[in-house]
């Protein structure tokens, strides 16, 4: 496989990952705080950072780095929390 392809790839795999992640939320399939949800966001997002950084499209891939970070953000709260719920069960 080419560079190019494995690059097409990445950018293709985070489109279908973060649109299935919004179709799920708008179908009442996931709530926002999933982990799921995040776990697509962020996963998508670095499939778009390596696909734009690739072609030197940067807001896009700034855009997607401050994504990844909003969701990992979103990941580790939501750990916190279990956590928090755990020890106080």
């Amino acid at each position: 496989m080419t560079d190019r392809l494995l690059v097409d790839a990445a950018g293709w795999l985070a489109a279908l990952l973060i649109l299935g992640g919004y179709a799920l939320l708008t179908a009442g399939k996931v709530d926002a705080r999933s982990p799921l949800y995040q776990w697509l966001n962020v996963v998508g997002a670095c499939g778009f950072v390596i696909n734009s950084g690739y072609f030197k499209a940067w807001p896009s891939a700034v855009l997607n780095v401050i994504w990844a970070g909003i969701g990992i953000v979103a990941l580790v709260r939501i750990g916190m929390r279990k956590g928090t719920q755990t020890r106080s069960s």
